[in-house]
């Protein structure tokens, strides 16, 4: 049976083949949706072509999270080619990699006012816009991390972007449940990702991860994709503003 037959899924934030945002689209993909990529700049797109090379009717659509004019032009794009639109993966997150180390109290101004408007309004504007296309109910996901609850080193600003994610989620939960439109978080354990690399230490970190998670590994991407098929998919109908771990157990762990 496929999931997500006829669906027409965003996938937004994919860098590479280690990408987290990749195994959700590739999941999806099996699952029969169709999917529509955006990309950011003539580097990504050229990335995401050879990406999807085996996959067929795929879409991309450039995107700047950061200007609001340019997602309302990227969902007026999806309306005129699709009318309606069943999903969005909203997988965008970035901070200068000076703010992953070192103190939190040195945090500068423009990094913390850039990590919040790339990592967290982001999912807010994208939900505005995201809303008049789910004329048929939809699902919009996003990634989240612990260190939004608990303190991580170096994770810094990040830690703080993620914590307003969570709360984001809930409050847009809240906002659109009504319309049959569901807002929920994966909170993914540490993965060699691009993003992860950029963090102070991070070598130390996967090896702690290891160590204490109660299945004594490290997540493998695609578990996070499965999870998000699960989200975007009828299975988890009555599931709405919440945050799911797949992180090997790890969050349990007090001491």
């Amino acid at each position: 049976m496929k999931l997500l037959k006829d669906k027409n899924i965003l996938v937004m934030g994919v860098a590479n083949k280690w990408s987290i945002a990749w195994a959700i689209a590739e999941q999806m993909y099996q699952a029969g949706a169709k999917i529509t990529f955006s990309y950011f700049g003539d580097r990504s797109l050229r990335s995401l072509e050879k990406l999807t090379e085996d996959m067929k009717d795929v879409t991309f659509v450039e995107c700047d999270v950061t200007e609001d004019k340019n997602i309302e032009n990227t969902f007026a794009y999806l309306k005129e080619k699709f009318g309606v639109i069943h999903g969005v993966a909203h997988c965008i997150a970035h901070s200068k990699s000076d703010e992953l180390k070192g103190k939190f109290y040195d945090t500068s101004r423009e990094g913390y006012a850039m990590s919040h408007d790339v990592s967290v309004y982001s999912l807010i504007a994208v939900t505005k816009y995201a809303r008049p296309l789910m004329t048929e109910g939809g699902v919009i996901i996003t990634l989240t991390y612990y260190g939004g609850e608990k303190v991580i080193a170096n994770y810094n600003v990040m830690g703080v972007a993620k914590a307003a994610l969570d709360s984001s989620v809930k409050y847009l939960a809240f906002d659109l449940g009504k319309e049959n439109i569901r807002v929920n978080a994966i909170s993914a354990g540490p993965i060699r990702t691009l993003a992860g690399k950029g963090i102070s230490n991070f070598d130390q970190m996967l090896k702690a991860f290891e160590t204490k998670s109660p299945m004594g590994r490290l997540v493998d991407p695609v578990e996070v994709g499965k999870t998000a098929l699960f989200l975007m998919s009828d299975l988890s109908s009555g599931i709405t503003g919440e945050i799911i771990h797949v992180d090997c157990g790890y969050n349990i762990i007090g001491m």
